[in-house]
């Protein structure tokens, strides 16, 4: 049996959990111009931008390489969590499974944290942890810090 796992790490931002939220939620067509040298592009497959089960694709650099993640939003408004399923794409050629929860924590004054959690399954034990996966994805929460506390 292939090998699964979670990877859990908090990031501390600046800014409320509301518009980081919002961010996730719903402007994920920003990425590229705020966090470009992750995020090259964003495409709608299915759905609208901010709605739950919205299926997205994502072009993003990894360790150097243009990459894909096709996936499958589910959204938490309660709890402002964006579960994204890993569907389609480079990192689904090796995993079974690759989920990628982020819940946005409120904190005293105008902070927050972003509570980021890799559900991943290997396809086969040769396969490689995805770390270099859960760097990037902490990458992207830390790097929008700025731009979602301008905002």
């Amino acid at each position: 049996m292939a090998t699964s796992g979670t990877y859990v790490t908090e990031v501390p931002l600046k800014g409320t959990a509301e518009k980081h939220y919002k961010r996730w939620k719903s402007e994920s067509h920003l990425f590229p111009d705020t966090i470009g040298h992750h995020i090259q592009n964003v495409t709608v497959h299915e759905g609208e931008w901010d709605s739950h089960g919205v299926v997205k694709t994502w072009n993003y650099t990894l360790d150097g390489k243009q990459e894909v993640y096709k996936d499958k939003r589910e959204l938490d408004d309660e709890n402002k969590t964006v579960t994204a399923r890993g569907l389609e794409g480079h990192v689904m050629e090796n995993f079974k499974v690759c989920d990628i929860v982020i819940q946005f924590i409120p904190k005293t004054g105008d902070s927050c944290v972003g509570k980021i959690t890799l559900i991943w399954e290997k396809r086969n034990d040769e396969v490689p942890e995805p770390s270099s996966f859960m760097k990037l994805v902490k990458s992207m929460v830390a790097d929008m810090e700025e731009h979602v506390h301008k905002s």
